[in-house]
C-alpha cells in the first residue's frame, strides 16, 4: 500500500467532491487496531464523529462480492464495510440513510493495486440502489493525505499534525505489548493492559487534540509505559528478537495474518514490527526526493515558473517531513528512558542502506524499498530472524523475498515468507515452529549481536 507523508488523509476521490465531516459518521476500516482508534480519538476531537468499525467478521461477504484476483485486504475491507451495513439497516430499519455515513477508504498511487481498492468498493456500493448515496472518502499518496475538501482549511494541517502523531503513539503502544508479553508476570496481563491503554490514549487524543496539547498526551502516555514495565517479570530472560516487514496491512491487521506475531511469541520469540509512521515518513520523503529530482531537470532546462514550483515543493514536503521526525523523536526519548523498546528507522537513513547494499533502488519506489533495506537494518541490530508478511502474489513483497533470500542464506540468518488470502494452510505453523527453532540456535551462537 502507497501511503503519504505529513500527517495524514487526503484529498477525496474525484468521484466524490468535496464534503464535510461535521454531521456525518465517519467509519474508519481497522488495519492496525490501536492506530485506527487512536485516529478516531484524534477526529473526535477535531468534532468529527469517528466509528472504527468491526474487521473481518464480514470476509465471506467481501468474498462474495469480489473475484478472488484481488489483493486480499481489498476483499477484507469490502466485507468489512458491507456487514457494517447491513448491520445499520437491520438496527435501524426505516431511520436508516446511507447519507448519514462517509466511508474512509484511503489510495495511493503508483502500480500497488491499493490505489483501486476505494474504486473498485464504489461500483460494489452502487450496485445496491439505496447505497449510492454512501459516499467515500479518500486520502491519498499523491498528495501525501492533505485532506482537501474533508476538513475545513484553517483546521486541515493541524489536524494532519496530530494524526501524525497518534500514528506515533500507536506504534508506541504496539511496541508496549510486543515488548510486555513475551515476559508477563501471569498470562494475558499485557493483552488486558494494551486494551486500557488503547482506551486510555484513545480518550487522550480526543480530548487534547484540538487544543494541540501534545505535552498533555504525552503525560498519559509516560503513564501507559510505566504500567506497562511493571508487568514485565524480571525473572524471565530475554528471548529471540525477530523482525517483521512486508506489506502494511497484513502486516497490522492481526486477523488477516492469523496472529503471526501472537503465533511467533508462543514459540519463543519477542517480535518487533515494521511501524506505521516510518511508511508515513517514505511517502513524505518521496514527495522531497520527486521534487528534487524535477528541480535538477528544470534547472537544466532553465525552466524559471517550474524551478520556482519544485522550490515551493521541497520546501512544502521537506517541512512536513521535518516536522514528521521531530514528532517522532520526541515521542521516543520521552519514552526511551522509561523502557527500552525498540526504535524506529529514518528514511534517509534506510535509502542509504539501499544505495551502499547496491540490492535495490528508491528509484523503483513500492514498499519493498523499506521492507529489504529494514531487513538490512535488523540484520545490522542483532536480530535473529526476520519474516516477511504479505498478501498473496504481493509484487513488492515478492520482490523483496528474492532480493533478500539469497543474502540471509550466506548470513545465516533464518528467513521467513508468509503469504497469507484468507485460507488456513496446514504447513504455516509447522514453518513458524521451525523458523524458530533456527532462530533459536542464531540467538544461542549470537545473542544479539550486530551482522555487518
Amino acid at each position: 500500500m502507497e501511503a503519504d507523508k505529513s500527517q495524514i488523509f487526503q484529498s477525496l476521490s474525484e468521484n466524490v467532491g468535496q464534503f464535510s465531516l461535521r454531521d456525518k459518521t465517519f467509519l474508519i476500516p481497522e488495519m492496525n487496531r490501536i492506530g485506527a482508534h487512536l485516529l478516531a480519538g484524534a477526529f473526535k476531537g477535531f468534532g468529527i464523529h469517528a466509528l472504527v468499525m468491526e474487521t473481518y467478521k464480514g470476509l465471506d461477504l467481501g468474498k462474495q462480492f469480489t473475484s478472488g484476483k484481488e489483493c486480499f485486504p481489498c476483499q477484507v475491507t469490502t466485507g468489512d464495510i458491507l456487514l457494517f451495513i447491513k448491520k445499520e439497516k437491520e438496527a435501524r430499519g426505516d431511520a436508516f440513510d446511507p447519507e448519514d455515513y462517509i466511508y474512509f477508504m484511503p489510495e495511493a498511487t503508483g502500480p500497488c493495486r491499493f490505489g483501486m481498492y476505494n474504486k473498485y468498493q464504489r461500483i460494489v456500493l452502487d450496485s445496491f440502489p439505496e447505497l449510492k448515496k454512501l459516499k467515500i472518502g479518500s486520502l491519498t499518496t499523491g498528495d501525501s493525505y492533505a485532506l482537501h475538501g474533508m476538513i475545513e482549511k484553517e483546521e486541515a494541517r493541524e489536524f494532519r499534525k496530530v494524526a501524525y502523531f497518534s500514528v506515533v503513539v500507536g506504534d508506541i503502544l504496539d511496541r508496549l505489548l510486543w515488548r510486555t508479553r513475551p515476559y508477563e508476570k501471569a498470562p494475558g496481563m499485557a493483552d488486558d493492559f494494551i486494551e486500557r491503554a488503547m482506551g486510555k490514549m484513545a480518550s487522550s487524543f480526543e480530548r487534547y487534540s484540538a487544543m494541540k496539547d501534545f505535552e498533555r498526551i504525552l503525560q498519559d502516555l509516560d503513564d501507559v509505559v510505566k504500567e506497562g514495565r511493571s508487568i514485565i517479570d524480571p525473572a524471565i530472560s530475554r528471548k529471540p528478537l525477530v523482525g517483521i516487514v512486508g506489506e502494511i496491512y497484513l502486516r497490522t491487521h492481526v486477523h488477516a495474518n492469523q496472529h503471526v506475531i501472537r503465533m511467533l511469541e508462543n514459540y519463543g520469540a519477542e517480535v518487533v514490527n515494521a511501524s506505521l509512521a516510518e511508511w508515513v515518513d517514505y511517502t513524505t520523503y518521496d514527495k522531497v526526493r520527486d521534487a528534487r529530482i524535477a528541480l535538477r531537470l528544470n534547472l537544466k532546462q532553465f525552466r524559471f515558473d517550474e524551478i520556482r514550483s519544485s522550490l515551493k515543493q521541497i520546501l512544502k514536503y521537506g517541512g512536513d517531513l521535518w516536522y514528521q521526525y521531530f514528532r517522532r523523536d520526541q515521542v521516543y526519548r520521552r519514552v526511551k528512558p522509561l523502557l527500552d523498546l525498540a526504535g524506529d528507522h529514518r528514511v534517509s537513513r534506510l535509502e542509504k542502506t539501499l544505495q551502499k547494499s547496491d540490492l535495490y533502488s528508491f528509484e523503483l519506489g513500492t514498499e519493498a524499498c523499506l521492507s529489504i533495506a529494514g531487513i538490512m537494518e535488523y540484520m545490522h541490530e542483532g536480530y535473529n530472524g526476520v519474516v516477511n508478511v504479505y498478501p498473496f502474489t504481493c509484487m513488492p513483497s515478492t520482490i523483496t523475498s528474492s532480493v533478500v533470500r539469497p543474502i540471509m542464506n550466506r548470513m545465516k540468518i533464518p528467513f521467513l515468507d508468509a503469504p497469507y488470502d484468507g485460507t488456513y494452510q496446514p504447513g504455516r505453523e509447522a514453518a513458524i515452529r521451525t523458523f524458530m527453532y533456527q532462530a533459536e540456535q542464531h540467538f544461542k551462537r549470537n545473542g544479539r549481536k550486530s551482522h555487518h
